[in-house]
Formats: C-alpha cells, structure tokens, sequence
C-alpha cells in the first residue's frame, strides 16, 4: 500500500451473531475505500448504517467477519498502531471526577509520555481547548459542550497522525461549532489526517474534503464533496452592482433560450443562519450595550448585504 494511503479498507463485512450463532445484523457489507494522508474524510450515514462499526473495526476493537482493514499500512487488529491515532468517541468516557489537568496527565500516562512533556502537553492542550479558567473544575461540574472540548485534548494528547472524530460538534453551540470546524482544518493544516463522522450535515460540507456515505453497511457514494454537490443539469450566475428588475430579467430569459435553456428563478442570494448568527454575536462584542429595537428592519428581510447599514440603523435606536 503506498505511503500517502493512511487508512483503507477491502471488502470488509462485519456480520453480528447472536448466542447461538445464528446472523441477527449484517452491520456491514464489503466495505472498500481508502484515506489519503493529509485529508479529512467523513463518514454519513443514518443510524444502523455501520459508521460506528467502521471505526471500532479500524481501531482493533472488533474483528472483521471478511474482508480486511489497514491503518498505516498495518493489519487493523494490531493494537501498536493506535499509538498514532487519536479518538474522539461521541460519547466521551472520562473520569468525572478528575480535572482537566489530571484527565490529560492520566491519559499521556497510557501512551507512557514523561511527565515534563504531559504537563507541557496538557497545559497546550487545555489553552487550545479554552478551558483554561476551569482547568481545575472535575469534570462532573462540565457541561456537555465543556466535556467534548477536554474529549478532544485527550485525543490529541498523544500528537497522532490520525484522528477520529465521532460527531465531534455533539453539544457544542452554534460559536462551539464553528471553533471545532476550524479546529479540525488546522489539524489538516498540520499534516494529520482526519477521519469524521456526523449527522449535521452542514458540518460535513464545511470542512470534508472527501465523503463516502453508507446505507445498511453499504457504500452507497464516493467522492469529493465539491463534486458530489454540483448540479451539472443546472447554471448558476452571480453578479454584483445591479439590481433585479423586470427588464433584466426578460434580457437574461432571453440570452438563455437562445442557447436552449430556461431562467427558473432570479433573486438575490442569501447567507445561511450560521453565517448570520456568528456575524450578529461579533457585531454585538464590537458595539456593547446595542439592541435590535422593534419597528427596525435591521435584522429582517434584505440586510444581510449590508452590514454597516444594519449598524446604524439599530445604534439609533438605542
């Protein structure tokens, strides 16, 4: 396998027996894809599709019923490779009551690091995290979004090559979110390679550079998402300075049925809520004390666009 495949697997089926022996789930079915080194990769799928059996079968936690699975170049089964993988399960199994400090220390103590560098580690880690302030709280006082940001410093205690992420935005706020997402491009930014699963989709096309997606332990699609989403049967045109009226439109109807085609809709684009959301919080640190007073159109249908214009327009109100 070359050097630039971090994780790959071949016909590899997972079949759940019960006590007698007998098939009772077919959690997967010839699975086949690789990881190259360097990108992030989501897995999707609904419940029951296989993501979770996946990744355990890739961290030696349970034996594939066929096919075979490779990490590093090295049969999934050998345990030594998780040496360089770091997990985020989507539930996080940490002691609750320890702190953030002895969580880290605790855990670079498996990967038998010496103390100096679990404490440098830690320390790194927990700034990075942004649970500086509460380094010293047990985890039990830890919200869920405060308990999968310390889930992720444990992961990445070891300094791994590849890191698996399981829903790793479960619990955060929409700001949380956002910081993960960034978070998981720099780890790319690093040279590690990022293998993650999620059901908000949203999170997926921000950051995945490749997807595959299972249905009923099936692979079902594979592929870059940027190719994936386009709409080949469908054009899109942008264009800025110029409004929308009826005389435009009839030109543009016309440019495009000389070339066999047909407008469907003309409009100007909108944001998404997250975009919306994080700028409304920013604009809201920059300007304190400021409020949305009723009868304001700032906030409300066509503003987006204009953001200083927005600004103004509630400053006078308060």
């Amino acid at each position: 396998m070359a050097e630039t495949v971090i994780v790959e697997t071949r016909n590899l089926s997972k079949v759940y027996r019960d006590f007698w022996g007998r098939q009772k789930k077919k959690a997967l079915n010839a699975l086949s894809f690789q990881i190259q080194r360097g990108e992030i990769f989501g897995l999707l799928g609904p419940n029951g599709s296989g993501k979770t059996t996946t990744i355990k079968l890739l961290l030696g936690l349970l034996y594939p019923t066929s096919g075979s699975a490779f990490v590093f170049g090295e049969d999934a089964a050998n345990v030594r490779k998780n040496e360089r993988v770091g997990y985020l399960p989507e539930e996080s199994y940490l002691y609750r009551f320890l702190n953030a400090e002895e969580t880290l220390d605790f855990y670079g103590r498996l990967f038998d690091m010496p103390g100096e560098t679990r404490r440098k580690r830690a320390g790194e880690l927990i700034d990075m995290v942004g649970l500086g302030h509460d380094k010293k709280r047990p985890l039990r006082e830890y919200s869920k979004g405060m308990r999968q940001r310390i889930g992720l410093a444990q992961a990445l205690i070891n300094d791994p090559d590849l890191v698996i992420l399981d829903e790793p935005t479960s619990g955060l706020d929409p700001l949380g979110a956002r910081w993960m997402k960034d978070l998981i491009l720099d780890l790319r930014k690093q040279g590690k390679t990022v293998l993650m699963c999620s059901h908000r989709l949203d999170d997926v096309q921000d950051v995945c550079d490749r997807i595959a997606i299972l249905h009923d332990g099936v692979l079902q699609k594979l592929g870059r998402v940027s190719t994936l989403l386009q709409d080949v049967s469908r054009l899109e045109l942008q264009a800025s300075s110029v409004q929308l009226t009826e005389a435009l439109r009839d030109e543009l109807e016309a440019v495009f049925k000389r070339h066999g085609g047909r407008v469907d809709t003309v409009g100007h684009p909108t944001t998404t809520l997250e975009d919306l959301f994080l700028r409304i919080v920013a604009d809201a640190k920059a300007h304190p004390g400021r409020r949305y007073q009723p009868g304001e159109e700032a906030l409300d249908g066509g503003s987006a666009a204009e953001p200083e214009t927005r600004v103004k327009k509630i400053e006078r109100g308060t």
